[in-house]
């Protein structure tokens, strides 16, 4: 095993090392850190969860320094739930590390095997009906029911695509957005905008919404990260008008809609 590290590139061998290194820190944290020892498999959940939207903010921002910090954060977490796993006896990191690396080979015959796959999209068709044949129910199976309402509905999409259910041209996803559109539409009265069945209405911007989503797959846009874009956009411009107005000696919420456009259009172009 040590003549194998030796003959490693230099680069691969120092982050073995580094690996090592937290994986020994990792083991004196739990047998000597009170708050490391008390924590289990369900108390670290949700400061992944948050550990997780905190890379995202990083990488829509194209912090990369940020990046790198992030990831540090998830793989410290990754480490502790094998750690715990470990402990109980039902799998430590290499099992974990093995596993990983025993369906990525499974997942790419085109490469490990002689299976072809020349595209990406391919690729994915050929993902979805291994995982069918590796005992998954059904190809939506894998969806996490906790997924954010938005990202669900693309990995929906995106699976139902890879078992071949899906539209053929953009142009009839787009005839299927202004269907929607007529249908979320005519739910409202026509002269007071009041909905007539707000449950119906519901349930026909949410079918709006769902169709948004499968055009903007059809065009390569990530709508989860659109919209969040245009939330950081929205938060900065509306931080802009609090901050000069306030500078003005105006207060926000006793001003008229004029006011506030004047310092909102002002944000647009300084921003």
């Amino acid at each position: 095993m040590e003549n194998r590290f030796n003959e490693l590139p230099e680069r691969r061998q120092e982050q073995l090392m580094a690996f090592d290194r937290l994986l020994t820190i990792m083991d004196e944290l739990r047998e000597q850190c009170p708050w490391d020892r008390k924590q289990t498999l369900e108390s670290l959940r949700h400061l992944t969860i948050e550990e997780t939207y905190e890379l995202s903010d990083a990488i829509l921002e194209n912090d990369l320094p940020e990046v790198k910090k992030e990831l540090g954060d998830l793989l410290l977490h990754m480490v502790f739930y094998a750690k715990i796993g470990s402990e109980t006896g039902a799998f430590d990191i290499a099992d974990v590390l093995h596993g990983i690396s025993e369906k990525l080979i499974s997942r790419h015959p085109h490469i490990y095997g002689d299976a072809v796959a020349n595209t990406a999209e391919k690729v994915k068709q050929n993902w979805e009906q291994l995982k069918l044949k590796e005992g998954n129910r059904s190809v939506l199976s894998g969806v996490p029911q906790s997924l954010p309402a938005l990202v669900k509905a693309m990995r929906i999409q995106e699976k139902a695509r890879g078992a071949g259910f899906d539209w053929d041209e953009r142009q009839q996803v787009w005839q299927k957005v202004e269907e929607e559109m007529q249908e979320f539409k005519a739910h409202f009265n026509a002269d007071t905008g009041e909905a007539i069945d707000t449950r119906e209405a519901e349930a026909e911007f949410g079918d709006l919404l769902f169709s948004l989503v499968n055009y903007a797959r059809f065009v390569d846009i990530n709508p989860e990260t659109a919209l969040e874009r245009t939330n950081k956009k929205f938060i900065k411009r509306f931080q802009f008008m609090e901050e000069h107005s306030k500078a003005d000696g105006k207060e926000l919420g006793k001003m008229t809609l004029a006011e506030m456009d004047e310092y909102w259009n002002r944000a647009k172009k300084e921003l």
